[in-house]
């Protein structure tokens, strides 16, 4: 996990609850919880799956760590995992809007099912998958670039639409990735280079001189029953 320490969290927190004008956005990018898919090792893709029990403890954890943050408005991927954990967080005191361009990967015929199945049935594809996922392609499937540029987009579409505001963006792991590597400018293979958690969350601020820096990335210290994901 990157991160900056627990003592800047805290101030950052504390400049916000007291309503300290930041002349900046400062955007908090959530993975939501767990969902029955992550519990079961399929791939997900847009097949909507629910929150899990533990994704439900995971949202009421996160919606605590963040209860002095004053959201001007979360945005949401529309599938009910992710919309679960943009309510929950939301308390009822933030407008939660679902955006499509922050929906889930298209994986096709890969969604719902187990990835051992995928492995033994696309043994190819699946190394792929494990080595260079940017590279996947097949029938079906919306490319990681394509993930990449619609989400991008929707940002700075968000930036000039909350100046000095504080919003939220809950989104996936496969929409994630591919969007940090595109606000920090990583090119080539940066997929399994950047962990996501389920339920964990990073901070951003924009400021128009230097445009967006992150203060935080996949900050998951709330989480006590936590469980990394294996790889896949």
């Amino acid at each position: 996990m990157l991160s900056t320490s627990p003592f800047r969290i805290k101030i950052v927190k504390a400049v916000i609850k007291l309503g300290v004008k930041r002349n900046m956005l400062v955007i908090y990018f959530i993975r939501h919880g767990e969902s029955v898919g992550n519990k079961e090792n399929r791939f997900r893709g847009r097949h909507d799956f629910d929150l899990s029990d533990n994704g439900i403890n995971q949202a009421e954890a996160l919606k605590n760590e963040l209860s002095d943050i004053s959201f001007d408005r979360i945005y949401t991927s529309p599938l009910m995992r992710a919309k679960k954990t943009a309510e929950i967080i939301s308390r009822d005191r933030a407008e939660v809007i679902s955006s499509e361009e922050m929906i889930n990967v298209s994986l096709g015929s890969w969604e719902n099912q187990i990835k051992d199945d995928i492995k033994n049935k696309y043994p190819e594809l699946w190394n792929t998958w494990l080595t260079a996922p940017e590279e996947l392609n097949f029938e079906g499937m919306e490319t990681f670039a394509e993930v990449q540029r619609r989400s991008y987009q929707f940002i700075m579409q968000l930036v000039p639409r909350h100046p000095d505001q504080t919003i939220a963006i809950v989104s996936h792991r496969a929409v994630l990735k591919p969007l940090f590597a595109a606000l920090l400018g990583i090119t080539g293979h940066y997929f399994w280079k950047i962990d996501i958690d389920t339920a964990s969350y990073s901070i951003a601020e924009f400021r128009p001189q230097r445009g967006l820096t992150f203060t935080c990335i996949n900050q998951n210290k709330h989480l006590k029953n936590f469980i990394r994901e294996d790889l896949g």
